[in-house]
């Protein structure tokens, strides 16, 4: 005799919509800030997937490639530092520690960002610059830069010192970077 089906409860998952969609959206941008910091930019998509508890399927509705990905996490880190940089108390010294802060957790990150590449990228490279830019004269004036330099000389300098972090460990990272600003003249301190 057949169960009785119409005491049995529904199969049926309800769907969560677009709070889902913002949900995966968030937890694949956290992963890979995470995944990056660990193992760069060419860390396995499936890692990022498994680690923000998604489909593949799901990163690839997101971020159609690797560089959509990289370039969302990057204008995460545009975004903070513009909102750093709009503060009363910001400083060009204290907005380089942060853009070195995001190159410590991942070199790979902010080598794309210095890439002369059309589009996006190039786009978000120009805001870090006015960022920091907006900064310039008043690190000048005070003598936390060394005299003379430009907003060219200090893009050169996030340039040289996140280049100065590649393959190094990442334990290392964050005194080498303060080492290597000092010897630039700036003094920069990473923030937590």
């Amino acid at each position: 005799m057949p169960a009785d089906r119409s005491k049995a409860r529904p199969t049926t998952r309800s769907n969560p919509g677009p709070a889902a969609a913002a949900r995966n959206r968030a937890a694949l941008l956290a992963a890979a800030h995470g995944i990056f910091a660990e193992s760069g930019t060419a860390a396995p998509l499936s890692a990022i997937a498994r680690r923000a508890g998604v489909g593949q399927g799901s990163l690839y509705r997101h971020f159609p490639d690797r560089l959509a990905l990289v370039a969302a996490v990057v204008e995460e880190n545009v975004d903070e530092l513009e909102t750093a940089s709009g503060r009363d108390a910001a400083s060009l010294p204290d907005l380089l520690g942060l853009v070195t802060r995001h190159a410590v957790e991942s070199v790979g990150v902010v080598d794309l960002l210095v890439e002369d590449r059309p589009g996006r990228m190039l786009a978000l490279r120009d805001r870090v610059e006015a960022a920091l830019a907006a900064h310039l004269d008043a690190a000048l004036a005070s003598g936390r830069v060394p005299a003379g330099t430009t907003t060219a000389d200090v893009m050169l300098g996030v340039e040289m010192v996140s280049g100065a972090l590649t393959r190094r460990p990442s334990s290392e990272r964050p005194a080498l970077a303060a080492r290597a600003w000092s010897l630039l003249g700036i003094a920069v301190t990473l923030p937590r």
